[in-house]
């Protein structure tokens, strides 16, 4: 899935030595050392394979520029909504983050340029990993459910689970998902790459603030999921659906409870009961292991 992306040398080195359902991680700095993640551990990538620093590839500007290049398309400005908040997304949910020169304007930054590196996050689909915390999101009905790990332990991979497991049960219940950064069902041309089942109405590359306000008006949905969410700017749209019988489950960037309880906002939240379950991810045994799940009022319900 990485071939007609990745340069040839990188490619043959991981496709030839590693098991691509391995790798979590590529990482791409000019002049520096090409960084893979395997099963959570960092390693040199070198032609054969695992490598020391010495025998490991290199990634040229001209790769990584390339790279970049093949990643949008051939086509910067197609993807420059995406691109200027330091991301593009590739077909079956892989995100690459960018990092570079930012250029800014009187509107704020319009762009990235002189590309210095990249991060290629690759997705895995792992079946069955939501099973144990369903039956404390939904029992006689959904509950309003917040997700919550450091990034890339599995925040995504989970909420996809839960999806795809409702769809197993037959709960007829209608799902839309504000996929902001086309991780969650990866929509090529109208196709979603990764299945999520048969109840799911999906808004791939759009805002919260749009799929919230114009999804609950036109779709009707049960039970709106979305990633990754900003307290300071998402809240509303949360407190809005919630306030119109819609179910809400989303993730957030937290690493704790402690750690959550200090973003601000999050008092309210609280106070107000929004959510009605909290569930604490870690990747002690790989993404997605469940570390904890809370009730509203943060008594723990079943800690491991």
């Amino acid at each position: 899935m990485l071939k007609k992306y990745l340069p040839t040398e990188i490619y043959d080195a991981i496709n030839m030595n590693l098991n691509f359902n391995d790798l979590n991680e590529i990482r791409l700095r000019v002049d520096c050392p090409v960084v893979i993640c395997v099963k959570n551990k960092k390693f040199f990538l070198g032609e054969k394979g695992f490598s020391n620093y010495k025998d490991a590839i290199i990634c040229t500007s001209e790769m990584l520029q390339d790279f970049v290049y093949k990643a949008c398309d051939k086509s910067i400005y197609a993807v420059n909504d995406n691109l200027k908040f330091g991301f593009i997304t590739l077909p079956y949910g892989i995100r690459v983050g960018i990092c570079g020169e930012v250029v800014s304007n009187e509107q704020g930054v319009s762009t990235i340029k002189n590309f210095q590196s990249a991060n290629i996050r690759i997705p895995h689909v792992i079946r069955n990993c939501s099973l144990f915390a369903l039956d404390y999101i939904i029992d006689k009905n959904f509950r309003n459910t917040l997700v919550l790990s450091k990034p890339g332990a599995g925040k995504t991979t989970f909420i996809r689970d839960v999806i795809y497991q409702m769809s197993q049960r037959n709960y007829c219940m209608n799902v839309l998902v504000a996929d902001e950064r086309s991780e969650i069902a990866s929509v090529v041309d109208g196709k979603p790459q990764i299945s999520l089942g048969n109840y799911v109405d999906i808004y791939s590359n759009s805002t919260k603030e749009y799929a919230f306000k114009y999804g609950i008006r036109s779709m009707r949905p049960d039970i709106l999921i979305t990633d990754e969410i900003d307290i300071d700017t998402d809240l509303r749209c949360i407190v809005d659906a919630v306030n119109s019988g819609v179910k809400v489950l989303a993730t957030i960037h937290s690493d704790s409870i402690s750690q959550l309880k200090n973003k601000r906002m999050f008092e309210k939240i609280l106070a107000d009961k929004i959510f009605e379950r909290y569930i604490l991810l870690t990747d002690d045994e790989g993404p997605g292991t469940l570390c904890a799940i809370y009730d509203d009022r943060l008594q723990c319900l079943y800690c491991r």
